[in-house]
């Protein structure tokens, strides 16, 4: 079962990829469409949480799930800012790489077992997702030291971000919990930055930025329960996987051509997915 929860979130996020990707070529603000897709996530899953009866917000909660809202957001901004100052075949697979943080945490810090057929299988997967990402010749800019930084940051952000994830439920704080704090300290942190940019607010980016919100409270939940249910070393992986729905919805939507590198990123990401789940 937390094999399809990893699923359901990995297409969670591949769909929102793709609407930030047609958002881009449309000239909308990312962080303004952050900033109402957590502001709308928070409104959510704190009125869910009234209705429900189950608000026990602790220090640790607060802390971690304001860290982690905060680490996503900031990733996103500087995968962003990559994009504009470097090579845009190598930002996309430098930073899906960040992967490999919370899988080593997983295993080195957690003491999860894994089989030498799963790792196997996690490395065809990993492989994948950086080749489907790459996109030879398209090599524009040159502002390498910028690029790096940014670069870094984003890598740092999601990577670290993952090994948080994984650390609250560890220590089996509530995902509902943790799910108000990440959206509400993303909210505060993209608040401060739109304030800061002093971009023109657009009312399409408040309409996008809700509908991307719902669907990241409907990923994120499935991220929770099966990081709580289920083996971490291989959940990042598979989450890892979203460019293949946002390559694939370039395909239907977009008319874009897939190239026979990707093909083979594809096929490999399938059977990486077989190894982890013998």
């Amino acid at each position: 079962m937390w094999i399809t929860a990893a699923f359901v979130t990995m297409l969670s996020f591949g769909i929102n990829n793709t609407i930030f990707k047609w958002s881009t070529a449309r000239h909308l603000s990312k962080v303004h469409i952050q900033f109402f897709f957590y502001l709308v996530a928070f409104l959510v899953t704190l009125g869910y949480g009234v209705m429900a009866g189950e608000l026990e917000f602790n220090f640790l909660a607060m802390v971690l799930g304001g860290l982690i809202g905060i680490l996503n957001a900031n990733g996103n901004i500087q995968m962003s800012r990559a994009f504009e100052k470097g090579p845009a075949s190598l930002t996309s697979p430098l930073v899906g790489a960040n992967a490999i943080f919370p899988i080593l945490g997983a295993a080195i810090i957690f003491h999860e077992q894994i089989s030498l057929l799963q790792w196997l299988g996690i490395v065809f997967i990993l492989g994948s997702a950086i080749m489907i990402q790459y996109s030879p010749g398209s090599n524009r800019g040159t502002e390498y030291g910028p690029w790096l930084f940014r670069v870094i940051l984003a890598i740092l952000s999601f990577g670290i971000l993952g090994i948080l994830m994984k650390t609250t439920s560890y220590l089996q704080i509530s995902s509902l919990n943790t799910l108000i704090c990440i959206y509400g300290g993303g909210s505060i942190y993209l608040g401060i930055n739109s304030i800061r940019e002093k971009e023109h607010w657009q009312r399409t980016e408040a309409n996008i930025g809700s509908i991307v919100g719902l669907i990241s409270v409907i990923g994120y939940s499935c991220y929770f329960y099966a990081l709580h249910e289920g083996t971490a070393s291989i959940i990042f992986p598979i989450v890892s996987l979203n460019c293949l729905v946002v390559i694939l919805a370039g395909i239907w939507l977009f008319k874009e051509k897939i190239k026979k590198y990707q093909l083979v990123g594809i096929f490999s990401a399938l059977l990486g997915i077989i190894f982890t789940k013998i």
